[in-house]
């Protein structure tokens, strides 16, 4: 088969109506101060999703791109979505967006778990679909209920994480044409962000829901998320840099040719840490979390999203992309328009 482009089409993107400010964590915990939180985190407000399910609210923003990018759900062949909290074990989350979407019989949907980097390998698989013409058009659709996996006296990560959900098209006309890919796994460090209980290795019981108290003060049970944030930082300090550089470099590129720099909105400190690391300019780099929190796979979706909502964009540009986290896994590929 003859290989053609691939291209980041449009985006759309939708955010619970639940808002839970620093004021309100400031409130609840009887310490820190708004300013401090968003100092450490660059974030001033996070969305909390109520009882809807990913699939609920995925298609919300898929729905979005239907109504409002001029997308004709009808021509999409494949369907995409990345979630580390689907609806069940089993059916994959994919297939119920699928029938509430009313997609195609013959459009293809499947689920990938993967966290911080999951835009980066949807895309992968995205562009590769299209390139092959195994797909014309495919749906990428990111978004976690993260919050309710968070348990409501962990301050370390309550701060942080926000629910959020985007849909990407990705075909062969868009506007912002796909490159080359650097993905990266180290196994090693899966123990450093993770729910611990809930699957085959630590199924649920009433040992996993014993509440534990830390030194800092930070208390959660097995079935709540745990992030070493120290470690996460170390890692994203030793594998991301070297990401970048060879992004470049199998696209061709040098760090003055790029006019933006997407990375996973992480926290502001990390992100702070790795733009001085690489000496990135402050005015090429992205930061995008301070209305909606760390939104795991989404938040470079919804970065580009304003990008493109504010015209920067245009026929020229050209934008890295890197996303990075749990697993440890990574990613970076390069956008140009």
């Amino acid at each position: 088969m003859s290989e053609t482009k691939a291209a980041l089409a449009r985006i759309a993107c939708h955010l619970p109506q639940k808002r839970l400010t620093n004021g309100d964590l400031v409130w609840e915990f009887g310490s820190w101060t708004a300013e401090k939180i968003r100092a450490k985190t660059g974030i001033d407000e996070r969305r909390v999703a109520a009882t809807e399910p990913v699939s609920e609210l995925a298609s919300l923003a898929a729905e979005r791109l239907f109504s409002e990018g001029g997308v004709d759900r009808s021509e999409v062949d494949m369907l995409l979505l990345c979630t580390e909290t689907p609806d069940y074990i089993m059916p994959a989350t994919a297939c119920i967006a699928h029938e509430r979407l009313g997609l195609r019989r013959d459009c293809g949907a499947f689920d990938y778990n993967l966290g911080c980097s999951g835009y980066i390998y949807g895309l992968h698989m995205a562009s590769a679909m299209v390139r092959s013409s195994l797909a014309r058009k495919v749906l990428l659709l990111t978004g976690d209920v993260m919050t309710r996996y968070i348990h409501r006296n962990d301050k370390s990560t309550r701060t942080i994480f926000g629910d959020g959900f985007t849909a990407s098209l990705i075909d062969g006309a868009g506007t912002g044409e796909i490159g080359g890919f650097v993905l990266g796994t180290d196994g090693g460090g899966a123990q450093e962000l993770i729910i611990p209980a809930g699957g085959t290795v630590l199924p649920c019981s009433e040992e996993t829901r014993v509440l534990r108290t830390n030194r800092y003060g930070n208390s959660r049970t097995q079935e709540n998320l745990y992030m070493n944030g120290p470690e996460v930082l170390k890692f994203a300090l030793r594998e991301v840099p070297p990401a970048v550089h060879r992004c470049l470099e199998i696209n061709g590129l040098a760090f003055g040719d790029v006019d933006f720099f997407v990375f996973h909105q992480a926290t502001a400190m990390m992100l702070d840490k790795l733009r001085r690391e690489m000496a990135i300019p402050e005015e090429k780099f992205v930061l995008d979390m301070a209305d909606k929190g760390n939104t795991i796979s989404s938040t470079i979706p919804f970065a580009l999203h304003r990008l493109m909502k504010e015209g920067r964009l245009g026929k020229g540009a050209t934008a890295l992309l890197c996303g990075f986290g749990v697993g440890y896994s990574w990613g970076a590929t390069v956008l140009r328009f």
